[in-house]
This record gives structure tokens, C-alpha cells and sequence, in this order.
């Protein structure tokens, strides 16, 4: 091979490594983008306001209510792995629809909290927010759909993971507290519900879920979480 033979060789090899490694930097530029959106979006304070489900409060006693929502329209995948790398998981699947990875590359507002919940003896199962009852096997994940639209006006997922259900009118025993949502303090405030059920002679309709409403960052006095059980309408 000639010395311009060589040279044109190496310049070739070069560009193909620049190339290379451009696309890596784009693509982990639009991984982070993407998630700083979805935080700004979801959790930007009161200047940006996020969507909350309606409720009416049925009977309130302390840190506990007994809430009824009207249906709702959800944005739910299947996750596998512990808790929060499924949590994890799902946010990002999840957000990747609303902000663009859909049929229209349409962008839909997001709303709070991030709901998970364990999957009870499913592989894909059916959802609302997150319990703890060990730290392997399928999770849900979800987002509420904004208000303004129906599951015939969404548009349709990219992604096949994704499944967008309508979910009917449903009543929530629901105890709220602050701090991290760790494992042993899941588990002690989903305890205190199912007494606080028991003391009103409510049903559950469902298994227990963790609702978390705050981005990582936010200080642990400063966060807002909730553990719902789905009851009965028998009262």
C-alpha cells in the first residue's frame, strides 16, 4: 500500500471512531435532556403546575382518608427488578410516550404522583401506585393521564409495552406521610392502614400501592408520599 494509500486509510479510520463517539454523546445527551424535561415538567413548583387526579374525601381521620375518584385514563408498562430500579424503569418508558414517543409525536402533560405497584402473581397485571412486599419480581408502572383526554383521544404508543387503560370510578383507604419511601417505613404505614380498614369495617379491593409525588432531590422533611389500598363501596 502507498504512503496516500495509508494516510487516506488512517483519516477514514478516524472519522469512523469521531462518528462513532458523536453518537454516543448525542445519544446520552437526549437520555439526560429527557429526564431533566420530565422533572422540570413534572415537578417545576408553582410556577409550572402538575395535574393532580380529582377526589372527594369520604371520611377523613388524621393522616387517613377514604378518597373517591371519578374513571380515570392511565399510561401503564410491566417492569421487572427491585423496586425502585423498576420504578426507574417504567418512569423512563413512560415518559419516552409523553414526550413524543407516539403515533402523532405528540407531547402530553405530566401529572403526579408516579404511581407503582407490585404485581400480584403476574407478569403484565393490572395497577395503581407503589407497595413493598419484597424487593423482586414485576412491578407497575403508571402515569394518569391529564384530564382533557379520554382513551379514544390519546395517542397510541410507540412503544407495545405501554398499555393505556380506562380505569373506572374507584374508592382508595389512603394514609400520607412524609420523609423517604423506604422499604420498612412502606411496609409500617401500609400495616397502619389495613388497621385503620379494619377499625371501619372497610374491605380491600385490591392490593396495597406507594404514590410519590417529589423528584429525588427534594428533601426528605419536604416529601410527599401516600400508600392507597383500593376498598369496597359499601358504605
Amino acid at each position: 500500500m502507498t504512503d496516500a494509500g495509508c494516510i487516506v486509510e488512517c483519516q477514514t479510520a478516524v472519522r469512523s471512531k469521531q462518528t462513532k463517539r458523536s453518537r454516543v454523546r448525542n445519544t446520552v445527551m437526549r437520555n439526560v435532556s429527557l429526564g431533566l424535561l420530565c422533572a422540570l415538567c413534572m415537578f417545576g413548583g408553582e410556577a409550572m403546575a402538575t395535574e393532580e387526579p380529582a377526589f372527594t374525601v369520604a371520611f377523613h381521620e388524621g393522616e387517613f382518608e377514604v378518597r373517591d375518584y371519578p374513571a380515570l385514563v392511565v399510561a401503564e408498562v410491566s417492569v421487572s427488578g427491585r423496586r425502585d430500579e423498576a420504578s426507574n424503569a417504567g418512569f423512563r418508558l413512560l415518559a419516552g410516550y409523553i414526550f413524543g414517543g407516539n403515533t402523532r409525536r405528540q407531547s402530553i402533560a405530566m401529572t403526579a404522583p408516579v404511581a407503582q405497584e407490585r404485581a400480584s402473581g403476574e407478569t403484565i397485571a393490572m395497577t395503581a401506585p407503589v407497595t413493598q412486599s419484597g424487593e423482586g419480581g414485576a412491578w407497575i408502572v403508571r402515569f394518569t393521564m391529564p384530564s382533557a383526554y379520554t382513551l379514544e383521544t390519546l395517542p397510541t404508543p410507540n412503544d407495545a409495552r405501554i398499555r393505556l387503560v380506562a380505569m373506572p370510578p374507584s374508592r382508595y383507604a389512603v394514609v400520607r406521610f412524609s420523609g423517604l419511601s423506604r422499604s420498612a417505613e412502606v411496609e409500617r404505614r401500609t400495616e397502619a392502614l389495613r388497621t385503620f380498614m379494619a377499625r371501619h369495617q372497610l374491605r380491600a379491593a385490591g392490593p396495597p400501592s406507594l404514590a410519590r409525588y417529589n423528584p429525588p432531590w427534594t428533601l426528605w422533611f419536604m416529601r410527599r408520599n401516600e400508600v392507597w389500598i383500593p376498598v369496597e363501596r359499601t358504605r
